[in-house]
């Protein structure tokens, strides 16, 4: 049996999971076997996720919470905790954006963005950690972005780039600290893809541009970056650590 990516009896807590590429993380979690726990600030989608994996054979609960509140980090582990005894990965899905001119970026908007890419990841890491330290075995997969590697020539996305390319920085230090403690941390930095909160790539002439600047001729399908991640969960990944796997159809070749 092709035991590739297999996430058998793994427990999988999958944030931003009430729509686009959370939702497919999730479900490709399960799919591979996980127990998964789906969370976001909106409970009846994460519900409805929830219940479409319990319909297709798979296992999951829902936690309503904000990752960027305290007590909403400590509500999303203390759930996975009870529902399954134990938290073997962390998917730091959940992302928020501001596009604009980086000279008209408010105060407020770039705190938001920091918190939400890189505080709340780090904090989520640190409790999600404490458990997988103590048992020496567990798995972190931060979802990051291309963002963080070149600039969109279209947008201004001054913050949201430094919160990404900080979170790679986040992923090689926990990677060193951790490692030899049985904890692998790793990140992937998606390109373009449709999903939840980017109803850019619905319209013709943004599919058009983006095709046009990716080796591959088109956007992403969001099941190739679930799969990415579902890879850099598993044990098929055991040897590798502390690496961003870039899955952008070849958008950063040019």
């Amino acid at each position: 049996m092709n035991t590739l990516g297999c996430l058998d009896d793994k427990v999988v807590v999958v944030t931003g999971a009430s729509e686009g590429l959370g939702v497919a993380v999730a479900r490709a979690a399960a799919q591979s076997g996980a127990r998964v726990t789906v969370t976001a600030r909106r409970e009846a989608l994460v519900q409805d996720v929830a219940a479409g994996i319990q319909a297709a054979g798979g296992t999951a609960v829902a936690t309503a919470a904000d990752i960027t509140d305290e007590e909403g980090r400590h509500q999303i582990v203390t759930s996975a905790l009870e529902a399954f005894g134990r938290i073997d990965v962390l998917i730091n899905n959940a992302g928020s954006a501001v596009s604009g001119p980086a000279e008209s970026e408010s105060a407020t908007a770039i705190e938001q963005v920091i918190c939400t890419n890189l505080v709340a990841p780090y904090r989520l890491a640190q409790l999600v950690g404490a458990d997988m330290l103590a048992r020496g075995n567990g798995a972190i997969v931060n979802v990051s972005s291309i963002s963080a590697l070149a600039s969109f020539d279209r947008f201004g996305l001054g913050a949201y780039a430094a919160s990404k390319a900080a979170l790679h920085g986040l992923t090689r230090e926990l990677a060193a600290q951790w490692g030899r403690r049985g904890v692998r941390v790793n990140a992937v930095a998606p390109g373009w893809f449709p999903g939840g909160t980017n109803g850019y790539l619905q319209d013709a002439e943004p599919r058009e541009w983006v095709s046009s600047h990716t080796a591959l001729g088109r956007p992403g399908d969001p099941e190739e970056l679930a799969n990415a991640v579902v890879f850099l969960a598993s044990d098929s990944s055991s040897y590798i650590t502390g690496q961003v796997l870039v899955v952008d159809g070849g958008w950063t070749t040019h």
